[in-house]
């Protein structure tokens, strides 16, 4: 690309773990935006803050992103407040604020601080306002009672720092534009996005190339069921019952189990950093004075005075990771003074998922009975994002398409590739949500 010359559009994919930014020049080049130095430059910008106070710094907090707040946690992880996860929040209406140093932070300050660092590390790509920008947003939106338009306004506040107002368009839209630029004849495709925090689906006719319009949307669907909620389900059976899950307490001289509210917010990585606060720990510490097994509330405290969510999340990814490649794995953490060892199978794994996929496939039947297609009418199922990496949902694809049907690639970044594709094109509202 013809780096004097601007971007006609930007595309980015904002996701729950990860972020991806995708460029296109009038030339009609498109390239994903690399991060950092080029010896180590990346296109994959995860999706984490992390804030530690520094006199000299604005108003005496400090804050990074991407791949160098985890470097600023590690260093020094009891020293720091990291987030993570947190576009799960965005269309929460039970969100309103993190205390972050005794400051409070709305969904649209987190979201604008790091969009900034991420422009910031883009060494010059982003620096030039783009002529058009598509933002890739889920077809239904994580988090109880999720209110589309509460997201949509918030992403209004985060993106405007770009300067130019954002278009918006299902996530698997932009993939179906990538996965496109592959055929070379007319195909009705099923892309299927596992993401972090959802899971959608759109149904799109493609035409031959060279066609005045080459991608037409038929339907779209989704369900907050991801990658995150995997690893919930990780949590819930290995690590939850050690920190007091299904245990009791007493109370006036009645003993109750334990309500599940602390360990369900233990489990979703957004909503973990945010327990690090005074109040959550003196709720904590009441109900270990009163429980019948205290340690175990007491390894909860631990982990979350520690700073351990990070560590927990990067060991339950490794595990995830190694099960997608064996059918046995062994899931170790050790940090705030708690141990966990586990040898895992991967069809344990499956049967803990096993009713989150058939809320996925239901999903998926309502995307194609949106469009009016049958499987047979499918010709290629376009699996992206990194959660389709598991063999149990690869398997519900084959089941249902057969093997020779699927196609994968670009698992991380096939959206913001094909959302900058959108933006060269004449008339790019068409795809607006």
């Amino acid at each position: 690309m013809n780096s004097k010359l601007p971007p006609k559009a930007l595309g980015i994919d904002f996701g729950t773990t990860n972020t991806v930014a995708a460029v296109s020049a009038p030339d009609g080049d498109t390239q994903l935006v690399q991060f950092g130095p080029a010896a180590s430059a990346s296109a994959v910008f995860r999706s984490a803050l992390c804030f530690w106070e520094d006199e000299r710094a604005w108003q005496g907090i400090a804050h990074e992103a991407g791949p160098w707040a985890i470097e600023e946690y590690l260093q020094s992880p009891l020293d720091c407040r990291f987030i993570q996860s947190f576009k799960s929040v965005a269309a929460s209406p039970l969100f309103e604020r993190a205390m972050i140093y005794n400051r409070p932070h709305r969904f649209e300050d987190l979201g604008r601080t790091f969009l900034n660092r991420l422009v910031s590390h883009a060494q010059g790509a982003l620096d030039t306002r783009p002529a058009s920008v598509i933002v890739g947003r889920p077809v239904e939106y994580a988090g109880a009672r999720a209110d589309a338009l509460l997201a949509r306004q918030r992403y209004d506040l985060m993106f405007e720092a770009l300067g130019t107002q954002p278009l918006y368009v299902f996530e698997p839209l932009g993939a179906a534009h990538s996965y496109a630029t592959r055929l070379d004849k007319p195909a009705t495709i099923l892309v299927a996005d596992f993401g972090g925090g959802t899971t959608d689906f759109s149904v799109v006719t493609i035409a031959e190339p060279g066609a005045a319009r080459r991608c037409v949307p038929l339907a779209s669907a989704g369900i907050a069921i991801a990658g995150d909620h995997f690893d919930y389900r990780i949590v819930d059976h290995l690590v939850l019952p050690l920190l007091g899950k299904g245990s009791q307490y007493r109370s006036f001289g009645k003993v109750l189990d334990i309500p599940g509210g602390h360990f369900s917010d233990f489990g979703n990585w957004s909503r973990l950093a945010m327990m690090r606060n005074r109040r959550t720990l003196d709720e904590l510490r009441r109900l270990q004075r009163d429980a019948l097994f205290p340690d175990q509330i007491g390894r909860m405290i631990a982990l979350i005075e520690n700073e351990q969510g990070f560590a927990l999340y990067d060991a339950i990814g490794k595990l995830k990771r190694a099960l997608s490649e064996t059918e046995t794995a062994r899931f170790a953490f050790a940090g705030g003074g708690v141990e966990i060892e586990a040898e895992v199978l991967r069809s344990q794994f499956e049967q803990w998922i096993a009713t989150d996929l058939l809320r996925i496939e239901a999903a998926m039947n309502t995307a194609l009975e949106r469009a009016g297609m049958t499987t047979g009418a499918i010709d290629r199922v376009f699996l992206t994002g990194g959660s389709s990496l598991i063999p149990a949902i690869r398997g519900l694809f084959e089941r249902r398409f057969g093997s020779d049907r699927i196609a994968t690639g670009g698992e991380l970044t096939s959206i913001a590739h094909g959302l900058a594709l959108i933006g060269m094109e004449d008339d790019p509202s068409q795809w607006g949500e």
